[in-house]
């Protein structure tokens, strides 16, 4: 069984071990929001698992999800407030703090990552700062995927599970724990803590227990007996689920888009510009964010009064370069480059080149322009990129197929639409019972 606990649902794949062939398929809802109490999520799993006919055949599971979100337990299992999502913004003042204490050169080298409002150690700070009170009482933290994994392995508050509030049975991954802010991606000799105690004590305010961090091939065991997996943050279970190897470039367009890569190196960018995380099969996962991807073709589709396949076929209608006719994307202000403040803009504008036909080219080849700008920050620090592989709600635009290529330099893939974090966690689910 393979999970994704994503924001916005909960999705069950049952696979063949063997073959990998899904079997059958589960799905529930999580509410809305960018604090969410966990318990909603725990809900939401068991009622996916029971949608897909539970996990009686099941001899292994593993569960990926939304990374960076911050569940915090008290010293009886017990969570002390609700969970602050990878998209709650309100800790954005804490990571400024962090960065001026430390800077971000220092932070980048210790963990890989510069802070910024998406990572756990700043909702951290947050905390520390705001609800004083909640801190103090701080026993455990963990990811979302991490409290899910415990869970159905059997732990909990006294009374609400089998196995009890035993916090040292808390586990994640190398890929979930990268984005955390206060783990060490560097390879470590054996005993050695990979997470970095000082920055967490520089947050929270106090240690506290950490999950144990599985390794690729490692596993624990759940009330059944059946083998579990370490699981995966949400882009290195998509990775892992789509087959993507070094030399890929992962583009997900969706409202938002991200572009990461599969490397055998660790980078470093004290810009902030590419997260320093870790995939879940020992290799690096860096990782570019952009603001403004399918939102633009969705504005653009409003603006001329058309569907997405009419959008389509009226940038397929225009030459490459739409005539002159330029779209800078930055709809939302954008991430990459840090412009937030930035607006949109259209150039290039002449009786000649303002068409239906050369604006839908524009807004193609402009989104796509502002997702190239993650391949130059990932090529400026080395990282090797020889595919790309187009996923996301974006990606099923022919236009988009057609045009990624000349765009982004690359040749371009675009597999199947699938659930690509559950099959990763599923593929590794498999892959532990070799």
């Amino acid at each position: 069984m393979g999970v994704d606990s994503s924001t916005q649902s909960c999705k069950v794949v049952i696979t063949d071990a063997v073959t990998g062939a899904v079997v059958r398929v589960g799905r529930a809802s999580h509410p809305d929001g960018t604090e969410v109490d966990p318990a909603a999520w725990w809900t939401a799993l068991q009622a996916a698992i029971a949608d897909a006919g539970g996990i009686g055949d099941v001899d292994a599971w593993a569960i990926g999800g939304q990374q960076h979100g911050m569940v915090v337990l008290d010293e009886g299992g017990r969570v002390i407030r609700p969970a602050l999502l990878w998209n709650d913004t309100r800790s954005a003042g804490a990571a400024a703090d962090l960065i001026a204490e430390f800077g971000a050169e220092q932070l980048a080298q210790r963990t890989g990552l510069v802070p910024v409002a998406s990572f756990t150690i700043t909702k951290l700070r947050w905390l520390r700062d705001s609800e004083p009170d909640n801190a103090a009482r701080v026993a455990a933290v963990a990811l979302p995927h991490d409290w899910l994994t415990w869970r159905l392995r059997g732990f909990g508050p006294a009374g609400e599970s089998v196995r009890g509030p035993m916090l040292d049975e808390l586990v994640t991954d190398r890929s979930d724990a990268s984005g955390t802010g206060y783990w060490s991606p560097e390879p470590l000799d054996a005993g050695d803590d990979p997470y970095d105690r000082d920055l967490l004590t520089a947050a929270l305010g106090h240690d506290a227990m950490l999950p144990r961090v599985l390794g690729p091939s490692e596993w624990v065991l759940d009330e059944a007996g059946r083998r579990v997996g370490g699981g995966a943050g949400d882009n290195a279970g998509a990775a892992l689920g789509i087959g993507a190897g070094p030399g890929d470039v992962v583009v997900s367009i969706g409202t938002s888009g991200t572009v990461f890569a599969v490397s055998q190196e660790r980078t470093i960018d004290p810009s902030g510009t590419v997260a320093g995380f870790a995939d879940c099969t020992g290799r690096f996962l860096p990782l570019v964010a952009t603001l403004n991807a399918a939102r633009v073709l969705d504005a653009i589709a409003r603006l001329l009064d058309v569907s997405h396949g009419e959008l389509s076929a009226l940038a397929l209608a225009a030459e490459p370069g739409a005539g002159g006719l330029s779209l800078v994307p930055y709809f939302e202000g954008e991430r990459t480059p840090n412009l937030p403040d930035a607006t949109a803009s259209l150039t290039g504008m002449t009786l000649a080149s303002t068409t239906r036909e050369n604006l839908a080219r524009a807004a193609v080849e402009g989104m796509l322009g502002g997702l190239s700008a993650g391949l130059e920050a990932l090529r400026a620090l080395g990282v090797p990129l020889e595919r790309a592989l187009l996923v996301g709600g974006g990606a099923q635009s022919e236009a988009v197929r057609a045009i990624a290529p000349l765009v982004l330099g690359l040749p371009v893939q675009v597999p199947a639409p699938g659930e690509y974090v559950a099959l990763g966690a599923a593929r590794q689910a498999a892959s532990i019972l070799d």
